[in-house]
């Protein structure tokens, strides 16, 4: 019946069928589920991946999302396309200190090509990509799965079969719905996993195209072995996981195509059996392709080591607190406590945060901490999958679960702390690809069930269940990840203790202009964590603008403490001083700050206000000129320039001024306004005017600029005009310091001209 599926025409195939499913146990015989052709089946999975994640398009940039797209210089034309290869995934150098090294280029080009298809940052076209990306891996789910659950076969027209389509109908949607996929697919970060994935998948299936059966068993292509290679190294290119492919291409060769026993194998070896001579190794090409695989890993691993140096990323302890313990137990410990937490989000993805770091899971110190019994259970259940996976004299068992174990752990290797440190605790999106290993296990476990249970229909029923229950956790999870305030206050229930979880609500509350509530959680950050810089800043910058200077500059002081090379921190703390009066301290801070960060407009622009306030008015143009040439878009540096040299009385080179930022900056009202109060001066009547005008239709509500083009008014002799602009300024604010002595000035010049007139 299932052969009915796929072919009913050509009896040869039938029978050839018919041959290569007596060889060995048919996974689909124990399995109670749906029966479909294989082109309903990838349908069904698209739509079921689409209704998952749909309600995500119209979300907002969240979390990441600010840094690797919206800061990022990479994303823009102005960028040349050679510098994405030589910088990292925010779009920092390589070579610098502070580089993660994470080393995307492809996934940094398709964020440009969204950005400059939109025209700007839109999140919607960003998040559609992501949402089609995901379906599409699902679709190809179906066919990867009737491979490693079925067994690769050909008919001997070199179609290949679909031994299993229950089975890896299954195991696709499994797939397809897990909540965990959430973070991938929601947040546009996520991009680098799912199209390391899509490569992923492409890289295996284009191995898997590389073999033909005929009578006289295997041969191989060579093309497809090598594009399997280089699709290996695009993988890579999109995320650092993606090299893991060949790994798992050499293991799907040794177990599917050679169908080589590794404890037989390893006997042999160790009793120099002779009959390893008659092996077939050699003949069957099985050495020559993983030499192939082995030399590509190797050459793209050499490549990317030249391309991002030799040093190691930067990270901090708050960042993997368990790397940074002197004690080998306690990281040793720790980390495997991070891999039991990983296997539980597959099994059980309810709590699902979108930080795992500072706090939110406590370092275990000593084997008396209750979380111990998490370590022994993932063991337990690893070691027992294993012996069954080597020693089953059940060969179809043993390959089933030696790849379902394969795909859990080999891509998660570069994330498991084995190798180098990584800048996270527990991080969800690092599960996107090891979620094919758990598919296996789950689907091969359910066909066991199926074998034994004798109502197979109530157990397809439960497992249907957690199919919907999974699809209302994954709508539910993306609908938190539309916006950042749903997002960070969904990880208060779930990570209490992350300190992170509480400077990002209080990040989003600040934003929004709800101090109070900001200071809140700030507090609570600095509480859980009294190390957490970031929180100790942002909160010292609120009590700042609330005029609690001495608080504000306790905070930012121990923050500086903590990390002397905090810029941001030491110009704070100079806006604190400066506001306490204390000159020489602020002004040091802010040379601190200029040290620590040498491209440091804002800085530069507090320091000339600093000189300005101490009269040291060459200091502070300066001071101004560096930040506008740091930032020619810099507006208050600008402003403040031309103001002060209107009050010294440099009229013409406040004109100057005026121009070339009006030059840089078309659209500026406040320019305008200021450059317009010069001309005035200069008697520029006309030109000013036009400048008054432009201003106020750019900002018609600014009581100021309807104030000074009434004084412009007042000296060119426009009376009525005068008085019409006064009256509107004081509308817009009664309180406008001049305005009201100057208007009653003109009244009593107008009585007079009518009693002169009259």
């Amino acid at each position: 019946q299932i052969f009915n599926q796929h072919n009913a025409e050509a009896p040869d195939l039938e029978q050839a069928f018919h041959r290569m499913a007596q060889m060995e146990p048919n996974l689909d015989h124990d399995v109670s589920w749906f029966l479909l052709p294989s082109y309903w089946a990838k349908i069904v999975v698209a739509l079921i991946s689409f209704l998952c994640f749909a309600n995500s398009y119209d979300g907002d940039f969240v979390f990441d999302d600010s840094e690797a797209i919206i800061n990022n210089k990479d994303l823009r034309a102005e960028t040349p396309l050679g510098d994405l290869w030589y910088h990292d995934f925010w779009g920092s150098k390589l070579s610098s200190n502070t580089s993660h090294k994470s080393y995307r280029p492809l996934t940094v080009l398709t964020f440009r090509m969204n950005y400059l298809f939109a025209g700007g940052f839109y999140p919607v076209g960003f998040h559609v990509i992501n949402i089609i990306l995901h379906c599409t891996i699902s679709v190809l789910m179906v066919d990867v799965f009737s491979i490693l659950l079925g067994g690769l076969q050909f008919s001997n027209k070199g179609r290949r079969l679909n031994l299993a389509p229950k089975s890896s109908l299954l195991a696709a949607l499994l797939f397809a719905v897990h909540p965990v996929h959430t973070e991938c697919v929601a947040g546009i970060v996520g991009r680098a996993d799912l199209l390391c994935a899509l490569f992923f998948l492409l890289s295996f299936l284009g191995y898997c195209k590389a073999f033909r059966e005929n009578k006289e068993g295997h041969t191989f292509s060579v093309i497809w072995v090598l594009v399997s290679v280089v699709l290996g190294a695009i993988a890579m290119l999109c995320k650092e996981q993606g090299i893991t492919i060949l790994g798992l291409n050499a293991v799907f060769d040794a177990l599917v195509i050679n169908k080589i026993n590794l404890v037989e194998l390893i006997r042999k070896l160790l009793y120099k059996d002779k009959s390893l001579e008659n092996a077939g190794l050699l003949r069957k090409g099985l050495l020559f392709r993983v030499t192939l695989l082995m030399c590509g890993g190797a050459a793209i691993l050499y490549i990317r080591w030249r391309i991002m140096g030799t040093g190691p990323p930067a990270f901090t302890e708050v960042d993997n607190p368990a790397s940074f313990a002197d004690s080998l137990f306690v990281r040793a410990i720790n980390y495997n406590y991070y891999y039991s937490l990983n296997a539980w989000l597959l099994l059980c993805p309810w709590w699902l945060c979108f930080d795992w770091s500072m706090g939110c899971i406590p370092l275990i110190k000593s084997v008396s901490d209750w979380r111990i019994i998490a370590l022994a259970a993932l063991w337990f259940c690893l070691i027992g999958l294993i012996c069954q996976a080597l020693c089953s004299e059940d060969s179809h068992k043993r390959r089933i679960l030696t790849l379902g174990l394969g795909f859990l752990i080999i891509p998660f290797l570069p994330a498991s702390n084995l190798f180098f440190r990584v800048g996270f605790v527990v991080a969800e999106r690092v599960i996107y690809l090891p979620s094919i290993g758990y598919c296996i296990l789950f689907t091969y476990g359910f066909s066991l069930l199926s074998k034994q249970a004798k109502k197979k229909k109530i157990l397809a029923v439960a497992v249907f269940g957690l199919l919907l229950i999974n699809v209302t956790r994954c709508a539910l999870r993306s609908s938190q990840w539309r916006s950042e305030e749903q997002l960070f206050r969904s990880a208060l229930s779930v990570c209490p203790l992350n300190a992170k979880v509480h400077y990002n609500v209080g990040k989003n509350l600040a934003d929004k202009g709800n101090q109070s509530a900001a200071i809140k959680y700030y507090r609570e950050a600095v509480r859980l964590n009294p190390k957490y810089v970031h929180a100790m800043n942002n909160l010292g910058n609120i009590l700042k603008e609330r005029n609690e200077l001495h608080e504000a500059e306790e905070l930012l002081s121990l923050a500086v403490q903590i990390q002397p090379d905090f810029a941001a921190a030491w110009m704070n703390l100079g806006i604190v001083q400066n506001s306490l009066r204390r000159f020489e301290e602020a002004e040091q801070s802010y040379w601190t700050a200029i040290k620590h960060r040498k491209k440091y407009p804002d800085c530069y622009y507090n320091l000339g206000r600093l000189y300005a306030d101490l009269n040291r008015h060459i200091d502070a143009l300066n001071a101004w000129r560096n930040a506008t040439v740091l930032k020619p878009e810099h507006s208050l540096a600008w402003n403040n320039m031309i103001i002060l040299l209107d009050n010294t009385g440099n009229l013409a080179q406040a004109e100057a001024v005026g121009r070339e930022a009006l030059e840089l900056i078309p659209n500026d009202h406040s320019l305008m306004f200021s450059l317009a109060n010069v001309l005035g001066k200069s008697q520029k009547y006309k030109e000013s005017e036009a400048l008054f005008l432009k201003a106020i239709k750019a900002n018609p509500n600014a009581a100021s600029y309807h104030g000074n083009l009434a004084v412009l008014y007042h000296r060119w002799g426009n009376l009525d005009l005068a008085k019409k602009h006064y009256e509107v300024s004081l509308k817009l604010d009664p309180m406008a310091p001049g305005t009201k002595e100057n208007y009653s000035l003109l009244r009593r010049k107008l009585e007079q001209l009518q009693k002169k007139g009259g």
